[in-house]
């Protein structure tokens, strides 16, 4: 398939720019939103629409702060210390997910307690919420030509720029569809069935962990990486925590269930 080269930037006007990456998490932070509005309506969350904007600016710092921190500490920890400068100017790139939702725990947990709000249910709706985001993250790679996938001779295989003559996976669109409508449907599905709180949150950790490590082996690996213990990459690495982390919350709430 001919990979279709769409221009990153939608709009520029002098020095400023409107990217579509951007765009993206424009549109995931948007729908975040009323996605913890109608959840915090459906499980009964005693949350009003201006808790839920508080919320929502705490969650977004949470991701930023620590989704720069873990793309400094886990991808390029050398390079960062010796320009700790650099560390600041997130508008060059360099956010890890993993960092993030490490960011996004703390940020959540800290309103939760200031504010004296239910933790397992929020973050119950919270994690439902993020998954549009992470569907719209994944378009946004996919716009900019980046992350992509290994060389392949399936027919929907394509050509990015910069990824050589051979075509390869589009592995950001299976992202797209695994972590967003795919994690999306899973855990509405456990909203609706009024389901216990924690479970939710805890699946999410362990869906996302298992679609990410999967789809790692038909993503090229980071070329400043490459593999890493036992031929896996760091996605793989960071995502079996979170798999671990998932089986284990969701044990502890089986056995408080008995």
């Amino acid at each position: 398939m001919i990979y279709p080269k769409i221009d990153p930037v939608i709009l520029q006007i002098g020095p400023v720019a409107i990217r579509w990456y951007g765009l993206m998490y424009l549109i995931g932070f948007g729908a975040a939103y009323l996605l913890i509005r109608h959840l915090a309506r459906l499980r009964g969350l005693p949350i009003d629409k201006d808790t839920v904007s508080d919320l929502l600016f705490q969650g977004v710092l949470g991701v930023v702060v620590g989704g720069r921190l873990g793309y400094v500490l886990f991808y390029k920890p050398a390079w960062y210390f010796s320009h700790p400068l650099e560390i600041l100017m997130v508008w060059q790139g360099g956010m890890s997910f993993h960092g993030g939702l490490v960011g996004v725990v703390v940020a959540t947990v800290l309103f939760c307690r200031r504010k004296q709000i239910p933790i397992l249910l929020t973050g119950d709706i919270l994690v439902t919420s993020a998954t549009v985001g992470l569907g719209c993250g994944r378009v946004g790679n996919f716009i900019n030509g980046e992350l992509w996938g290994k060389v392949t001779d399936l027919p929907w295989g394509m050509v990015f720029p910069g990824g050589g003559n051979l075509p390869r996976h589009p592995s950001q669109l299976y992202e797209a569809i695994l972590e967003g409508p795919v994690l999306l449907a899973i855990l509405y599905w456990l909203h609706k069935k009024d389901s216990k709180p924690g479970l939710p949150f805890f699946s999410f950790f362990i869906g996302y962990g298992t679609f990410r490590f999967l789809v790692e082996f038909l993503r090229q690996p980071d070329p400043h990486l490459g593999y890493l213990w036992g031929g896996a990459t760091m996605g793989q690495l960071l995502s079996l925590p979170m798999i671990g982390f998932g089986c284990l919350g969701l044990f502890f709430l089986h056995k408080s269930q008995r």
